[in-house]
């Protein structure tokens, strides 16, 4: 790798590192080309050879949330037992980063899905590709709970997800707009308190 080119990428990366502290505190439509210029102070020229386009920029933004989300969330969890310890892990860690108020990044998969719920576009078809993809991942672990037993046979993974992600939807009302600091663990209250609901008991963990 040459100089130039390694100059190149490093500045990519503070682009799309700018843009998505952007869209976390703005919303993705927020972003342009010379904002994120300015806010890095480079040309607007230097922004657009670098990402080619707003709609490149906005999809790079993404993409990368996308990665620093698994990286903090679901491959962690990965190193839990299949099941409910798994499942737990998953949304013990979501409440870490979500509740996280320091943290620029906040969440862009909720904050996205009611920026876009009513605008048919690239990037919201994106965003519910990625967002779907999580729900999956979480309905997957739900079933591997069941297959080990750790969660009644008559388990709706699907509705289990719902009530997992609308818990999380007022986490981050609470600790992000509202500043409550107990809402950590009134989310966690109210996780542990779902789960009693769902739990086997005729097989233990």
């Amino acid at each position: 790798m040459t100089a130039r080119t390694e100059k190149s990428e490093l500045t990519f990366a503070a682009i799309v590192d700018a843009a998505l502290a952007m869209a976390a505190t703005q919303g993705m439509e927020s972003l342009s080309l010379g904002q994120v210029a300015k806010r890095l102070g480079i040309s607007k020229s230097g922004v657009f050879s670098r990402v080619g386009s707003l709609e490149a920029l906005q999809q790079a933004v993404l993409d990368e949330y996308d990665r620093r989300f698994v990286a903090a969330v679901f491959t962690p969890a990965m190193a839990y037992p299949r099941g409910l310890p798994r499942l737990t892990a998953l949304v013990s860690l979501w409440v870490e980063r979500a509740s996280n108020v320091e943290m620029a990044t906040g969440c862009v998969y909720v904050a996205g899905a009611f920026e876009y719920d009513d605008v048919e576009s690239p990037l919201r078809a994106l965003l519910e590709n990625n967002l779907r993809r999580w729900r999956a991942a979480m309905v997957r672990t739900v079933r591997q709970a069941l297959d080990a037993g750790h969660l009644r046979p008559d388990t709706d993974p699907e509705q289990l997800v719902f009530e997992v992600y609308s818990l999380m939807i007022g986490l981050m009302h609470d600790a992000r707009f509202l500043r409550d600091p107990q809402a950590p663990a009134r989310v966690r209250a109210a996780y542990d308190r779902l789960i009693s609901t769902y739990r086997s008991f005729t097989i233990s963990e």
